[in-house]
């Protein structure tokens, strides 16, 4: 039988898990509908129908990872013999006063609860108290499993009817055996020996190798190489408590920005992240004259028609934010400037980097040494509303993770006409999270007025009837 082993990528987030647990999601706030019984309290029978039709589509959420003994090759994934979705779609604390910060203190208290080892690597948390009697939804899942791109196509899946409408096939669905021994070391065996023609042929081809090697480091030379980053109140080590804050914003706002001023939704995010961390800055008394702070930037490496697949397929550049730059526009313009440039140079997978011990080495230090403490994650979600069990899914956000010294981190989500980002934080380090998060809606506010044609001179918020981007923040760290 075949033996689905993990990638070079996905092996690579396992190596910082100990430390610092790799697992992402999303928030999503729903209509309480069928999901609600009469005393407002959440049927969770019904959200496990649900989930239990998308299953199918994605095999994935049915296997746990498994570890073999030394010699008989890397991580792999098998079908768990005893999958029960009740540990998996479960009901969490009732938010007491059912708004947005209750939401996210409730979150982070989940979050800091490390996902099951020995169980499929994903959770569906139903949170029952939101205003509106509308109810929470947070679904989390390792980050081995997938990327952003890969992890939103999955989570879209499962929080969907479509897949509902099939006939129900509970009980149908049956584990493949785990592969035997013999099996785990006959694969492993075929893969080194794959690995020795490989370097057989390296070493046989010299010009060739130096070719590839020459390659991979022009790819990530802009990751690693020029002056570090400047020292200022946002580095520090990565500890286990968080602290989230939301933005919502419309998606038209944020495309006519971008179509306006020539530059790409992403661009405008990136905008609206250095005008957050200027006025973090700037309210803990740090000077931002002139100041350039890199952040990174993930690069999806899917192809068009491979969106879906799960896993890891990704790289990283790094941009610099011109937190010094006093007009938006001009910040704006600098940015997709640094954008440009960072896409024309080649993107090599980071496992592939890691994969090579000396050179991981080697590019691990240099990427401490350019002391970048923040991440910014674009992810185009679904453009028409999903339901989940009949109830509409109303807004939905991206968790992302932090490790090591990037202590900050701007996730954005477009889905059914909105735009809405969860930046997440290291909680000793930046107690003060909220202010970033009111500087990106700002940031965002003062280029829909200066840059739409149709509201420049009417104000910071323009005289359209569309409101300016709203705020949300959770003021209590995990105990």
């Amino acid at each position: 039988m075949s033996v689905e082993r993990l990638s070079a990528d996905d092996r690579l987030l396992l190596l910082s898990d100990a430390r610092w647990p790799q697992d992402v999601g999303v928030v999503a706030v729903v209509d309480g509908g069928a999901l609600l019984d009469g005393s407002g309290r959440p049927r969770v029978e019904a959200a496990q129908k649900a989930v239990w039709h998308g299953l199918d589509a994605v095999p994935r959420l049915r296997q746990v990872l498994r570890v073999p003994p030394s010699g008989l090759g890397g991580p792999y994934w098998v079908d768990d013999p005893s999958f029960d979705l009740a540990h998996h779609v479960r009901v969490g604390p009732e938010l007491a006063s059912g708004d947005d910060a209750d939401l996210l203190s409730a979150i982070e208290r989940i979050r800091s609860r490390r996902l099951d080892m020995r169980r499929p690597l994903w959770e569906l948390w139903l949170l029952p108290g939101f205003r509106d009697g509308r109810l929470a939804l947070f679904v989390r899942m390792h980050h081995v499993m997938a990327d952003g791109v890969a992890g939103v196509a999955t989570l879209a899946t499962l929080l969907s009817d479509e897949a509902g409408e099939r006939p129900a096939r509970a009980g149908e669905w049956s584990p493949r055996p785990a592969p035997s021994r013999g099996e785990l070391l006959h694969d492993s065996l075929r893969s080194r020996g794959g690995a020795l023609h490989g370097a057989i042929r390296a070493a046989a081809h010299p010009r060739g190798s130096y070719a590839s090697a020459a390659q991979l480091w022009h790819g990530i030379r802009g990751l690693v190489t020029g002056a570090p980053g400047p020292v200022t109140s946002l580095g520090g080590l990565v500890g286990p408590h968080r602290r989230l804050a939301v933005v919502r914003a419309q998606l038209e706002d944020v495309e006519a920005v971008a179509h306006n001023a020539h530059v790409t939704v992403n661009d405008v995010l990136l905008a609206m992240s250095a005008g957050g961390v200027s006025a973090l800055l700037r309210s803990r008394g740090e000077s931002v004259d002139g100041l350039v702070v890199p952040v990174l930037v993930p690069v999806s490496l899917r192809q068009p028609d491979h969106q879906a697949g799960l896993g890891n397929r990704i790289s990283q550049m790094a941009v610099g934010l011109p937190v010094g730059e006093a007009d938006p526009v001009a910040r704006l313009r600098r940015i997709s400037a640094g954008t440009t440039s960072g896409k024309a140079l080649p993107h090599p997978s980071m496992g592939a980097v890691f994969s090579n011990r000396v050179l991981g080495a080697l590019v691990l230090r240099l990427i401490i040494r350019k002391r970048i403490n923040l991440l910014s994650a674009d992810i185009v979600g679904p453009s028409q509303p999903l339901s989940f069990a009949g109830a509409t899914v109303r807004d939905v956000f991206p968790l992302i993770n932090l490790l090591g010294n990037v202590t900050l981190g701007v996730g954005a989500l477009s889905y059914a006409g909105r735009f809405e980002l969860l930046v997440v934080a290291d909680a000793d380090l930046h107690p003060d999270v909220e202010v970033l998060a009111s500087g990106a809606a700002a940031e965002l506010a003062s280029l829909v007025a200066r840059v739409i044609p149709q509201r420049r001179g009417r104000g910071g918020q323009g005289s359209g009837t569309r409101r300016g981007p709203a705020l949300a923040t959770n003021f209590q760290a995990a105990e």
